[in-house]
């Protein structure tokens, strides 16, 4: 189990991977609609994790790790089933993906 302090930690960076892979996202008009919705939804969920983490609450911060690795899970099929996708997305998703499941088993 992560101490409060790592799980702000990891959160934080997470929150910033994720920006800055919609951000990147964004900028490429050929990304899929699937990779742009799950990435926008992952960017939506992160900014509320400040919310999140100060109710303190393990059993909801462990769920919303779940629901965001279940958003993880879509954003990495999606990038999976795109063809011609830039490496560096797919790698950068793939990376997310692996940080949030890393997080998730952690937590429980």
């Amino acid at each position: 189990m992560l101490h409060a302090s790592e799980t702000k930690k990891r959160f934080t960076h997470l929150q910033q991977t994720v920006s800055d892979i919609s951000r990147t996202c964004h900028a490429d008009k050929t990304i899929p609609a699937e990779l742009m919705n799950s990435m926008d939804e992952l960017d939506r969920e992160c900014k509320s994790a400040k919310k999140v983490m100060s109710s303190r609450d393990q059993d909801r911060i462990r769920l919303w790790v779940d629901d965001l690795e279940q958003i993880g899970d879509r954003a990495e099929r999606a990038c999976q089933q795109a063809g011609g996708l830039d490496d560096r997305i797919r790698d950068a998703v793939s990376s997310m993906h692996s940080e949030l499941s890393d997080l998730k088993r952690q937590l429980h």
